[in-house]
This record gives C-alpha cells, structure tokens and sequence, in this order.
C-alpha cells in the first residue's frame, strides 16, 4: 500500500509548527526519522492531512552542555549518539545503547525524540533515559515545560503533549565517575524491538539508584529507589521474587512474560557489577 494523499509542510521554526499543530480543522502528524511514521504512512493507520517536517529547524538539532546535564535536540539522530558527536555525560551508556538500536540504516535517520514521542514500550530510549533520571523539554502555545520521561509516557504510544506542543529537546544528567549502569534486553533476534528490557544505575555520588523494568504491555515500570529490589542496598543482593511480584501486581499475568523481564533485569544488574 502507499500513503493516502497528504500535504506537506517544512517549517523554518518551532512558532511555524506550534501553529500548524494547533488547528483544529486538519489532521497534522510530525516527521522527523520517520522510522516509525514511515511504515505507519503506507500501510494507511494514520492518514493526516498535513505532514510536517521538522528537521530543518536549528533548534531541533542542537546539542548544549553544562556542568550536571546535557540538552539534546529531539532531531539528533541515534548514529549521532552511537558516533560521538554528542558529548557523552553517561560514562559510555548512552552509546551502547544507542549502537544497538536496530540497524545502521535506522539509526543514521531516527531521532531522540521521534522515539520518545512515538512511545513504543519496546524502544531502547523509552527505558534507558528513565532509567538515566532524563527530562523531556516540551514547547506549546504557553510556553516551555520540563517532564521526567516516566511521566512524559503515559502508555502504549500515548504521551503527555497537549494539543499544539512538540518535544523540544531531553535533558539528560552527568553520571559521576564512580557510577555503576547496566542495560539488558531480549530479542528474538538482532535489530528487532524488545520482548523485554532491564535496566539500573547506581551513582552513589550523586544519591541515585534507579531501575527499570521495560517493554512491558504499558509504560515502564520505574523504580525510582531501587533500594526495595535489593534488600536496602546493593551488596544484600537482587531479590528476584520481590521484583516478580511487582511485576503481578502491576497487571502482568502470564509467568513466562514476568520471567523474561526478571532476567532482563537480572542480567543488567550484573552488568553493572553493583556489588
């Protein structure tokens, strides 16, 4: 199938899409890799009556570094990660995972935000920059916002943007020298989506011991204090039942689903070597 018929926009600047986006008389979808909106075109499950191009905007591309964080554009893309030419705060997580997202071919055209905003449980980013304690910049009508990006999804490809906004860029925090992080998923196979993720960070220096569990059925599961999953600190070890057990009582019902994310997680644990 091909694409239904549809008009195209480029704007030069975020107040030209704000405006676009806030009209209430047409259908506008946003492009910027279009590794997701790309097959979702042609095989007609969504039909906007304006499409429009966001990678022309400077704004959108920039990358801004500080002493705590990082602010990176939502159209930079996951080979500019992968690559180097953003400055890496994380002690080398951020590549990883970006240089297993997928293919090449994918990744030298899908952006940061294209990702976040798309909402997949199953992409690497969604996990990773929860688990990294990253925020979502967000421009509307009225003004700039910031979201932690737990909260920014709000489920299966529903995020927290209101009529006439666009993700503007993720600010993601330095990692100090001493922290520990490990990242896990499963896949059938290599470049395919995740059945389930796993993912930790531990930075002592800086107060912060997070995990996450993702590719679930909904947004990631979030642990903001990761103490509970290891008996108050890291070195008493992963309780695998404790982390089961949420994952129950979070709505997960089969045992092989809440099985694969245990290890998911379990093994980036031990990636990190937190002990």
């Amino acid at each position: 199938m091909k694409p239904s018929r549809f008009e195209y926009e480029r704007p030069a600047d975020l107040a030209a899409v704000i405006a676009l986006t806030r009209r209430d008389d047409i259908t506008v979808k946003i492009l910027a890799g279009g590794q997701s909106l790309g097959p979702m075109l042609n095989m007609r499950l969504v039909q906007p009556d304006v499409l429009v191009d966001i990678t022309g905007i400077p704004e959108l591309k920039r990358v801004e570094e500080s002493a705590d964080s990082i602010i990176v554009g939502a159209c930079v893309t996951h080979a500019d990660i992968e690559d180097g030419r953003v400055p890496d705060v994380t002690g080398g997580a951020l590549p990883d995972v970006a240089r297993g997202i997928a293919y090449r071919a994918v990744r030298n055209r899908g952006t940061l935000g294209g990702s976040l905003s798309h909402a997949d449980p199953s992409a690497d980013w969604v996990a990773c920059l929860a688990a990294v304690g990253a925020s979502v910049l967000i421009r509307g009508p009225a003004g700039s916002r910031s979201l932690a990006v737990e909260d920014f999804v709000t489920g299966v490809f529903e995020v927290a943007l209101d009529p006439g906004e666009l993700l503007e860029a993720v600010r993601i925090p330095r990692l100090s020298a001493s922290a520990r992080w490990g990242y896990y998923k499963i896949c059938r196979k290599t470049g395919e989506l995740a059945q389930a993720i796993g993912a930790v960070l531990h930075d002592p220096e800086r107060s912060v011991f997070r995990a996450v569990i993702g590719a679930t059925e909904s947004r990631p599961i979030v642990f903001a204090d990761a103490a509970s999953l290891f008996g108050g600190e890291p070195r008493a070890g992963f309780d695998a039942g404790a982390a089961a057990r949420i994952l129950s009582a979070a709505g997960m019902t089969d045992p092989h689903d809440i099985q694969i994310h245990v290890v998911a997680l379990k093994r980036a644990i031990d990636r990190a070597q937190l002990a």
